[in-house]
């Protein structure tokens, strides 16, 4: 039987119906099939974003690989841009290859549709970029939304305008349902009130009101969330004193961004001052956050924190503040047109300042707290480090602006596993601009030269690992701190080898063994049996790396360390397929795969599928060798990374071999077969997963279970006997969000105890 045709890309689903804008599809449509660039442009709130997901919803089906949304109004950094685009398409900054490279070259032979929503305040990089990208892949097209045209060589800009309005004059009421400003005010009004519909008795008012808001979208929309608790003949009445006021009734001259800012300005004055405090304050969040974010950033004698969430959640109500669920997560984030408002709104509180460095501290404080359990419940910890990671970026370029090195480079180096497990050019970034800054506390400055040179390792740029090292080695020495030197000698031997110095590299081995053997440290010992390993694969020595990589994972797998026991699993699984072993070889590494697709480890990812491509080869399976060895190619080309040296000649062993068995083009076609599969489908076809149970994994919880991901992880955790307290440190969220998990568990499973949680847990996992 064929398999189904994959939907690819990454159109988050429309939560809302689509009104309207029949002419402008067909324009969109028309003008694709003839440019490559097409440029939606209109002012906020005219619907550009809404516009631009329904056409890629439209002509999903006609893009091979899929129509991928690229979002910029988190993105405050113009160096960022590349990073904003590869995340959209799933690609990861993990290796030696520079962001915008890599995007083109993953680019230029796809077939996509790519939209880049957002543009305006990056205009000039984002330009740049969609120029770089239409010149090098010519089966991609890209849609761009911004309120000014990027001004490309190709770009075709199509203005967005407002929704057509009413004419105001006498006209059947069966015609005047069908106007696309009526359409959406009546649709929405009836989800708010619960029950709206358009008579003779309220047109006069509906068709005024949209006239009055000019046909905008955001703004209709906010008008008819007040359906809740007014008439429409209200809300017409007090939206016509506020334009009177505002413009002095000079309505000719009313221009549309006022009309959406006087729109905005009458809900905000609607508000309470509690809520008109938090609304403001949340604008210093660059993206998504969280009940708990607003809460540290948020509150104040206006705000108390008992009262935020009812405060959050009335703001949600009233259209002012989008709830979202991430990964089962509550999220809330601003329209960037409200997140402007909101920023004047704070400006003219005279309370920018305050509350900026109230997110830096909040974030650094936080970040700092994480940085012991991260290595040891870094799963969990990158699932939060994904839901935050603008606003820490955020926060980094506030510490850059002001040339704040101490609360910058603790933030940097605090989240060094990010970093290194999901945009390692980007760190390396932060960690050299903050450099320039001036120094940090002094441990925090060996953390920012350690990271520095490990993250150079990592890129396979030996040239600026050695020197970052060597500062970390001399920083320690001069702190007089054994764990700290143990760690920095152990990473510059794993620097020597990558620079071809194996004198050296042995040398500075054996220091770190000498500065190692007294200390009762993990990370130290680790660091040692990796180098240790390392340096055994170099000089051909299998026992050594045999012996050191066993005794990592004891200890890696005893700590929960997965980064490390992912590695140690890794070094493992070589040893045992270059002595024949093949069933040893196998179990080490489909463990470690399990681990990477946990942790999202990409360059662990691909090495593991070429393992065991090995294997498959080595057992007689030809055609899964020829698989899996084509879908590491993949998973490495979009990783950025290079082939690993120690792996290259086990992978023409196992060419050869299945060559020899199944005839080279059987061979060529199974690798060309495995290039073509998504990451998830090779992961499942190299740990022989069927397809029914890998979704079942993947959805975690979610789907048909009664718990969403978040409460399926508290509910393990209350199984396992923890009290909130203890939850909240292992998920890196607060005791009071966990409360508040543990009453929603109670509730849905029908429950009262915590007792009873367990027991539901125990009998889910033995179904």
């Amino acid at each position: 039987m064929a398999r189904p045709a994959r939907r690819l890309g990454n159109l988050p689903a429309e939560a809302t119906s689509f009104i309207g804008r029949q002419g402008a599809l067909a324009e969109v449509r028309k003008k694709l099939s003839q440019a490559r660039l097409v440029s939606l442009v209109g002012p906020g709130g005219v619907g550009k974003t809404r516009l631009a997901i329904r056409i890629g919803t439209d002509l999903g089906r006609g893009f091979r690989d899929g129509v991928w949304l690229a979002e910029l109004a988190d993105v405050r950094d113009a160096r960022l841009v590349s990073n904003a685009l590869m995340l959209a398409l799933d690609l990861r900054d993990q290796a030696a290859t520079e962001p915008l490279a890599l995007l083109l070259a993953y680019l230029e032979d796809k077939q996509l549709l790519l939209v880049v929503d957002n543009c305006e305040h990056l205009l000039a990089a984002a330009a740049q970029l969609v120029a770089e990208v239409v010149k090098s892949a010519p089966g991609v097209r890209v849609i761009t939304t911004s309120r000014e045209p990027l001004s490309v060589d190709g770009e075709y800009v199509i203005p967005v305008l407002p929704l057509e309005l009413p004419t105001g004059q006498a006209e059947p009421l069966s015609r005047l349902r069908q106007n696309e400003a009526v359409m959406l005010f009546t649709e929405r009004a009836a989800a708010a009130a619960g029950r709206f519909e358009l008579t003779d008795s309220n047109r006069a008012a509906v068709v005024e009101l949209c006239r009055r808001l000019d046909g905008l979208p955001l703004a209709i929309e906010l008008a008819a969330v007040r359906m809740r608790v007014l008439s429409v003949e209200q809300i017409r009445d007090r939206l016509n004193d506020r334009f009177s006021l505002l413009t002095a009734g000079g309505r000719a001259a009313l221009p549309r961004h006022q009309t959406l800012r006087t729109t905005i300005e009458w809900s905000h004055e609607l508000l309470n001052a509690g809520e008109r405090a938090l609304l403001r304050r949340m604008c210093v969040f660059a993206g998504r956050f969280t009940l708990e974010d607003a809460e540290s950033v948020g509150t104040s004698d206006e705000v108390p924190p008992d009262q935020s969430l009812d405060l959050l959640s009335s703001l949600v109500d009233k259209s002012l503040v989008i709830k979202e669920d991430v990964r089962g997560v509550a999220c809330y984030r601003l329209h960037e047109t409200m997140r402007e408002f909101a920023r004047l709104k704070l400006r003219e509180a005279g309370e920018e300042e305050m509350v900026e460095d109230r997110a830096t501290a909040y974030y650094r404080a936080r970040c700092q707290q994480s940085v012991g359990q991260s290595r040891y419940r870094l799963a969990e910890w990158l699932d939060w480090m994904d839901l935050e990671i603008d606003n820490i970026r955020a926060v980094l370029g506030r510490c850059l602006a002001r040339c704040d090195a101490l609360s910058g480079i603790d933030l940097a180096t605090s989240v060094g596993w990010y970093w290194i497990t999901r945009a390692t050019t980007e760190g390396v970034h932060w960690l050299d601009e903050l450099a320039v800054c001036g120094p940090g506390h002094p441990e925090a400055q060996f953390w920012a030269y350690f990271l520095r040179g490990f993250l150079a390792v990592l890129k396979a740029d030996a040239a600026a690992a050695g020197p970052a090292i060597e500062r970390a080695v001399a920083t320690a020495r001069n702190l007089t701190q054994p764990v700290l030197l143990s760690q920095a000698l152990s990473m510059a031997s794993i620097a020597a080898n990558l620079a071809g110095d194996r004198p050296s590299a042995t040398r500075l081995q054996e220091e770190a063994a000498i500065v190692t053997r007294p200390l009762d440290d993990l990370p130290a010992r680790i660091s040692l049996l990796q180098a240790r390993a390392l340096n055994g694969f170099f000089e051909g020595d299998v026992e050594a790396v045999k012996a050191a990589a066993s005794e990592g994972v004891r200890l890696t797998r005893e700590a929960g360390d997965l980064y490390s026991l992912e590695m140690m699993l890794l070094n493992s699984g070589g040893t045992a397929l270059i002595s024949g072993d093949l069933e040893q070889s196998k179990r080490f590494y489909v463990e470690a795969l399990t681990i990477a697709r946990r942790i999202d480890d990409r360059v662990a990812q691909y090495a593991l599928l070429d393992g065991l491509g090995c294997v498959a080869a080595g057992s007689g399976q030809a055609r899964l060798a020829g698989q899996l060895i084509g879908a590491a190619e993949t998973v490495r080309t979009q990783a950025g990374a290079g082939l690993i040296p120690i792996l290259a000649p086990l992978i023409g062993q196992a060419e050869a071999l299945a060559k020899v068995a199944i005839g080279a083009s059987k061979f060529d076609a199974a690798v060309k077969a495995g290039k073509g599969l998504t990451r998830d489908e090779a992961i499942r076809l190299a740990l022989g997963e069927p397809a029914q149970a890998a979704a079942a994994a993947a959805a975690n919880g979610e789907g048909s279970a009664p718990l969403g991901k978040r409460e399926a992880d508290v509910a393990r955790l209350v199984a396992e006997g923890l009290s909130n307290k203890q939850i909240g440190a292992r998920l890196f969220i607060s005791e009071r969000t966990v409360d508040s998990h543990v009453r929603s568990i109670l509730n849905k499973l029908g429950a009262n105890s915590r007792a009873q949680i367990a027991a539901w847990i125990a009998s889910s996992t033995q179904a």
